[in-house]
């Protein structure tokens, strides 16, 4: 996987497809973005949080790097423990406003 710093071999089929999605998003930018947390997180993960991060994953790439930079407010469904765990490890504040991240 392009950029990953990480093994799959002790990943489950599952996580391997979300490490996969997480660097394959479309945009440089997020694949950085979605791809280093997942780097960190996804052995951690609960099947309740890849089921969020699945979730979250679909949204339009567009409209989850202004979430994620704070340029745009997080919609209610997306404002979550484990969003704002992405955003803090890139160094974002929570709530509307955190830095630019280009």
């Amino acid at each position: 996987m392009t950029g990953t710093t990480r093994t799959t071999a002790e990943l489950n089929p599952r996580r391997r497809r979300v490490l996969y999605r997480a660097w394959h998003r479309g945009t440089r930018e997020m694949d950085f973005i979605f791809g280093r947390f997942t780097d960190e997180w996804i052995d951690r993960m609960s099947d309740t949080e890849l089921d969020e991060f699945e979730r979250i994953l679909d949204a339009g790439d567009t409209e989850l790097f202004l979430w994620v930079a704070g340029q745009m407010p997080v919609p209610a469904e997306y404002d979550t423990e484990l969003f704002r765990r992405i955003r803090a490890f890139h160094g974002v504040p929570a709530g509307p406003g955190g830095q630019d991240l280009t």
